[in-house]
């Protein structure tokens, strides 16, 4: 089967084992509505490939993702979507890598930011390089956590966790990410992957049925217990706040802020 036609992120099938790439580590892998979109076609690509077992998702570079494009909060989506379309394109990405037939595993490294946040959750099992750099800045930027981030996370990291990560918008590194649940492994930026080779061959040489079959009712046990259903409406909630002056000018001194910084 011949791999879709994307344009930020790659797909790579070796045997059981496939890699779902996100491709602009120049701009440390920005999630912009198309490579949300091409996220999504790539986890129905490799559903219709049986035979991979196990699908890597990484970001090339020094990142694995720096999170929304935050400079185009707001503007007219290039590729024509409507303004509710594209403020959803991030919950029907995550629901579509979560969904994925295979077993997720995130490869996380550098930063990992608000939605690199998302996607990572949306995983079945996250490995994070010891240097990596955690954050959700929605809230400074004036905007909820939308994409079914809340439920995700309440789902790894409990309700107390949740609201004070996503409330302050504070930076927490690997080792705290362990310790909180977000992350199953924190290993060396040298050995990140190998450690992660080792996991998905060690998952792939499993039988296909049990291994699916784990992942499906975990799932279905834990998306009735957090609501991840009720995350449809998060769309309205982020252009709501897109739409509020309070919200914007919280926008303005965080890119400001951020400009600064850099």
């Amino acid at each position: 089967m011949d791999a879709p036609d994307l344009t930020t992120v790659a797909v790579e099938v070796d045997g059981p084992i496939g890699r779902l790439w996100l491709d602009r580590p120049q701009k440390l892998n920005p999630l912009s509505t198309t490579t949300l979109e091409e996220l999504a076609t790539a986890a129905r690509w490799f559903d219709r490939r049986p035979e991979v077992l196990v699908v890597v998702v990484g970001g090339r570079g020094r990142a694995f993702s720096a999170g929304a494009d935050v400079a185009s909060f707001g503007s007219p989506d290039p590729g024509g979507a409507s303004p509710r379309e594209a403020a959803d394109a991030g919950r029907r990405m995550a629901d579509a890598i979560e969904a994925m037939e295979a077993v997720t595993i995130a490869r996380i490294q550098g930063h990992c930011v608000g939605g690199g946040v998302v996607l990572a959750s949306a995983c079945d099992l996250r490995v994070a390089a010891a240097g990596t750099r955690f954050s959700i800045p929605e809230v400074d930027l004036g905007i909820p956590l939308a994409w079914g981030g809340i439920p995700r996370l309440v789902r790894e990291v409990g309700p107390a966790v949740t609201k004070e990560l996503v409330m302050t918008c504070r930076a927490f590194d690997a080792g705290e990410a362990q310790r909180f649940g977000l992350v199953n492994r924190v290993v060396d930026m040298s050995t990140l992957d190998a450690e992660v080779d080792a996991l998905a061959r060690q998952l792939a040489g499993k039988a296909a049925f049990p291994l699916r079959a784990t992942k499906r009712h975990v799932d279905a046990v834990t998306s009735a217990a957090v609501g991840r259903d009720r995350s449809w409406s998060d769309a309205d909630s982020l252009l709501t706040a897109l739409r509020d002056p309070a919200c914007r000018e919280a926008a303005a001194r965080y890119l400001e802020g951020l400009n600064r910084r850099r």
